[in-house]
């Protein structure tokens, strides 16, 4: 839990596409001509100043992080006035069968579910059927009457009921179980709670009346902590929109900008396109995640289980999976004020609020690192010079807890998106960013 700790704070955070694999390139299949059909445009990198040249400086430096052993295999995307302009493949989704990295390899993106989920919630707020100020016991009745862990372990009445706006801003002192070693991460464990990670016969609603049961680490807004509030917010849209959580992503966002590869499930027919999971062997290099579930200190995992039917818990903050070209969609509405394609989900002043700081009042935390605040959903940087790599004050995004990680750039006009699959301590988004803006020409 340390070592993912410590990571977390460090990744946080006509046409012209390279493509490069440690094996010999082989015809694009069917799934790879869909995938590369329904991508965003491209273009040639310096007609929106990019450099080919240093865009060749982030190839090495990935396929460097594949060649120490430290991950199976990258892919990344640079995205540039809504064009894209480099993607690029190293090393394997399959490193014992020695299978190539493809461009479209489905990668389970965990916490990059939580900004999707945040979009949801806030397209039923343009629709009028829900507010950031309602208490969340107003859809979830379990949340009514909560209690916090006070001085000495004592449980103390909650001041206030949690908002809404607390579980998007991650202040409404709910906990990860994998997290936290206190009383209320010990409450989780006891309980069966769910970090949305591994198998469970649980629906979405009992895994979440359940975790409303437990206690609450703080008062509701007094601080932030990273937590299951993203799950809360799944039930919340299912209660709101009168669907199940994974049908509105599918009718709501998924369909409507052709993200064909995105879903809590890996179908059969997809299930060859699915990266491999690794782990430090303690050796120098890596190995297989187990399955049908690893454990890592109080973190409990499943690389393959998970991700078949049936499935009765969909998690908001962590379920996911997806490729590197449909997110890169989800990203780039997001980049140009909630519209793609003639497709708007949300208008560009909802962006605007989900992309200002959300705790400003709070002092700095750990877990997002310095020069950073969150919004509703997503890191945003305030201080470039405090973060100590390169970037734009404004730039927003997140991270997943098997190495992905992406962030828009709106002064830069930019997108990025890296995809890998380790767990615990992916390194390789803390050097992504600078190969990222290195490769910038103005």
């Amino acid at each position: 839990m340390k070592l993912w700790a410590r990571t977390f704070v460090l990744v946080l955070f006509a046409g012209y596409v390279g493509v490069a694999q440690q094996a010999a390139p082989k015809a694009p299949s069917a799934a790879t001509r869909s995938t590369t059909a329904r991508a965003l445009p491209t273009a040639v990198p310096e007609s929106v100043g990019v450099s080919t040249e240093r865009l060749e400086k982030l190839h090495q430096g990935m396929q460097a992080y594949v060649d120490r052993h430290e991950a199976g295999g990258i892919v990344t995307l640079i995205a540039r006035e809504g064009k894209v302009v480099d993607v690029h493949a190293n090393g394997f989704q399959d490193v014992e069968n020695r299978k190539p990295m493809q461009v479209d390899t489905i990668f389970r993106i965990a916490s990059m579910t939580k900004p999707i989920t945040s979009v949801a919630v806030m397209m039923l707020e343009e629709e009028g059927k829900l507010f950031l100020s309602d208490p969340v016991s107003k859809y979830i009745p379990a949340f009514k009457g909560q209690k916090v862990v006070g001085e000495g372990g004592a449980l103390v009445p909650a001041r206030r009921d949690s908002t809404i706006r607390d579980l998007l801003s991650h202040r409404s002192g709910l906990s990860y179980g994998f997290l936290n070693g206190g009383p209320v991460g010990e409450a989780y464990r006891k309980e069966g709670v769910t970090d949305g990670l591994a198998v469970t016969p649980m629906t979405l609603q009992e895994g979440i009346d359940k975790l409303a049961a437990q206690p609450l680490m703080v008062q509701p807004g007094s601080a932030w902590n990273y937590s299951l509030s993203v799950d809360v917010l799944g039930r919340v849209v299912e209660v709101v929109s009168g669907m199940s959580f994974d049908a509105f992503l599918r009718e709501r966002i998924f369909k409507p900008l052709g993200m064909t590869d995105t879903s809590f499930v890996v179908s059969d027919a997809k299930w060859s396109r699915f990266s491999t999971v690794y782990s430090p062997d303690g050796k120098g290099g890596i190995r297989p995640m187990k399955d049908p579930e690893e454990a890592f200190g109080n973190a409990h995992l499943s690389q393959f289980a998970w991700y078949k039917e049936p499935k009765k818990y969909f998690s908001g903050g962590a379920g996911l999976t997806s490729t590197i070209h449909d997110y890169a969609r989800f990203a780039q509405m997001l980049g140009n004020g909630g519209v793609l394609d003639g497709v708007r989900l949300l208008s560009p002043k909802t962006i605007d609020l989900m992309t200002g700081s959300a705790t400003a009042d709070l002092p700095p935390n750990a877990l997002l690192g310095p020069g950073t605040q969150f919004g509703l959903g997503f890191r945003v940087v305030t201080d470039v010079a405090a973060t100590q790599t390169q970037g734009s004050v404004g730039m927003y995004g997140w991270l997943g807890i098997y190495g992905t990680t992406f962030w828009v750039d709106p002064k830069e006009k930019l997108v990025a998106i890296m995809m890998v699959q380790r767990y615990p301590g992916s390194p390789v988004a803390t050097g992504f960013q600078p190969l990222v803006y290195q490769a910038l020409t103005r």
